[in-house]
């Protein structure tokens, strides 16, 4: 029998209500995600391009609007992308506003802008968490699919480059696609989303904020299920700000280990860069192939990560929940994809992933037309060549070990310029001491308190205001504070020789160091994490692998190293995976004393080891477009 549904398909959950036990409470529950939509993901009008609204796609199920921008010339097999607003946007505030419209003329592919109707969602999101909205052949995701049906009968599009991003909900929605047409769907990129089916229903509250933590194996059957495809599957690009307290950042965490357990591989990365304002991480399969790569944007909340201007790896323009964080993630996307493998101007040697050690010669291809380029290491400009072949020589030897990034700007005798794709080396050692720091994880950190025996515990809700906090609050409870390190990176056979801390001040009351006299704050270590690697009530009282392997000295504002980890400490560091730091004082105060901690990427690990072997380290300074 065929179920019909209704014009009006519950938006943001209101319909629930009359069919819930508790209806008061009902009400609560879905008055707060009206509220919480409305406040946090109405977006002004930008100044849409040139988009096509297309009608006649298919049945659509899902009664949906599809708009289209199809560039001047776009050849045949050309691919396309499918970009999905978020909650109170539309198709016209999600093409230039994000770069996509640039990209589409600077690569030649077609776009495809869907957009949410309020008769199906009151505030214009997409269903992610509606079950007849993310099945295969069903409701919002046919209809999707449909309109990639549509462009393939009129433009020609190459169906083996299909890809499909998308921001909030349209990030989960693109995630669906992924999931439930693998067939059609080449890549993927999830901006602030989560994890395929992580919430149905008035669970999507729970799958936004704090999130829902399953090992890999189930998710990837969630995913295995929703269709009779068998592979291979689309690659997959996640992003999230570490200041994302909408969709909290363990989303991120979940969607990598759901599709690194699709595609087979395991969730430790073979490539790791840090930045000042991000980490990027990739996952690879044997051949070196990458199959899924994350971004953490550092210092950002909720929205599409951008980059105004002209450099062809710049895009967007900035306005609500579309951040100028200095990336534009529209561009590095479609670099994943790769749908930026047409440029003539590229750095030919060294290759791409090299390990160099002696000097190298550093060569580009250029036109005719180039009348000098400039060589940059790690974004500093190093040599420029004026005459063709254009090639310089480098010194690895002067260089820190580890990976580097190199890139080369070519000029015309009018100055107009194109930048070359960056690409990696990596720099050999000696056997010389070395040493890496680590940021913390944001989304998995936090505080705990409780009372003295560790009785009514419970995650502290003041982190956005006062920070992490350590000691006495004015409840009278005790906090205990959890930061989470990814110290996968360190070579399994490395020899740590030494550790510390660094952390921020965020606020202070009273002084925890001095009551009672004497009160020390000190550092316990987890090999691991103590709980579930998100912050938990559990987390007050769980056991560490190593206790007080090392002290805070007192400060209330600016930062502050802790002493050196002594032996103990040093050996319960995770080479494999996540190391965890419990900060807790020693004795309990006897009056409200305590210290917030920065929250977001603020506290750092600095790690030092001997390894004869190479190794790999992250390069420290900013992603220069």
């Amino acid at each position: 029998m065929l179920k019909m549904k209704t014009s009006n398909k519950r938006g943001a959950l209101a319909d629930c209500l009359p069919n819930l036990p508790g209806f008061s409470l009902a009400i609560k529950l879905c008055a707060a995600l009206l509220v919480m939509v409305m406040a946090l993901f109405i977006l002004m009008p930008g100044n849409a391009w040139a988009l096509t609204l297309v009608s006649n796609f298919g049945s659509n199920p899902g009664n949906l609007r599809m708009y289209q921008y199809v560039p001047p010339d776009l050849p045949s097999n050309a691919p396309l992308v499918v970009a999905l607003h978020g909650c109170t946007q539309s198709a016209s505030t999600y093409d230039d506003e994000t770069g996509w419209v640039k990209l589409a003329d600077d690569y030649k592919f077609a776009l495809v802008l869907p957009e949410q109707k309020s008769v199906n969602n009151s505030s214009e999101c997409f269903n992610w968490f509606e079950p007849g909205d993310i099945e295969r052949g069903q409701g919002e995701a046919l209809s999707l699919k449909q309109m990639v049906d549509k462009m393939k009968a009129d433009y020609n599009i190459d169906s083996s480059q299909v890809f499909t991003t998308g921001l909030s909900a349209g990030g989960f929605m693109s995630n669906v696609l992924l999931a439930t047409y693998p067939d059609v769907f080449a890549g993927g990129a999830p901006i602030a989303g989560g994890p395929y089916k992580c919430g149905i229903g008035l669970a999507a509250f729970t799958c936004m904020n704090p999130g829902v933590d399953k090992d890999p194996p189930e998710w990837g059957d969630l995913v295995r299920n929703a269709s009779s495809h068998s592979g291979p599957w689309p690659i997959v690009s996640v992003w999230h700000g570490d200041a994302d307290y909408t969709v909290r950042g363990s989303n991120l965490t979940e969607k990598m280990e759901e599709w690194t357990d699709v595609h087979g591989v395991d969730q430790n990365p073979e490539k790791v860069e840090e930045t000042e304002n991000y980490i990027h991480k990739v996952y690879e399969d044997s051949s070196g192939k990458a199959l899924v790569e994350t971004w953490v944007i550092k210092g950002m909340g909720h929205g599409t990560p951008i980059d105004p201007g002209t450099d062809k790896k710049q895009c967007g323009v900035a306005g609500p929940y579309i951040l100028d964080e200095d990336i534009c993630s529209s561009y590095y996307i479609a670099k994943f994809w790769g749908l930026t493998d047409g440029s003539s101007f590229k750095i030919i040697s060294p290759a791409d992933g090299a390990t160099v050690s002696d000097t190298v010669s550093i060569e580009v291809s250029a036109s005719d037309q180039v009348s000098r380029v400039e060589f940059s290491v790690d974004g500093t400009l190093d040599k420029t060549d004026h005459r063709s072949p254009y090639a310089v020589s480098w010194e690895p030897s002067m260089e820190n070990q580890g990976d580097h990034t190199l890139e080369a700007t070519a000029y015309d005798a009018a100055g107009s310029e194109i930048a070359s794709d960056s690409i990696s080396v990596t720099v050999g050692g000696n056997g010389s001491p070395i040493g890496a720091t680590f940021s913390n994880d944001d989304s998995q950190d936090g505080y705990v308190k409780a009372n003295p025996d560790g009785s009514s515990a419970a995650v502290g809700s003041y982190e956005g205001w006062l920070g992490i906090a350590v000691g006495r609050g004015s409840d009278g409870k005790f906090n205990r504070a959890v930061l989470s390190f990814d110290t996968s990176s360190i070579p399994d056979d490395a020899a740590i020789t030494k550790a510390y801390l660094t952390m921020e001040s965020r606020s202070a009351s009273g002084d925890p160091w001095g009551d009672p006299t004497g009160n020390e704050l000190v550092v316990d270590v987890k090999d691991g994490c103590f709980g579930n690697c998100f912050i938990e009530s559990g987390d007050w009282s769980a056991g560490a692998t190593a206790s007080e392997v090392a002290k805070v000295a007192k400060f209330s504002s600016g930062s502050q190293n802790s002493s050196d980890f002594n032996n103990v400490g040093l050996e319960a560091i995770n080479k494999t995976g996540i190391t965890q730091v419990k900060l807790r004082f020693s004795q309990d105060q006897t009056s409200t004393n305590y210290i917030g901690l920065d929250k977001g990427a603020a506290a750092k690990l600095h790690v030092e080891y001997g390894e004869s072997q190479l190794v790999k380290l992250t390069p420290q300074k900013m992603l220069t477009p």
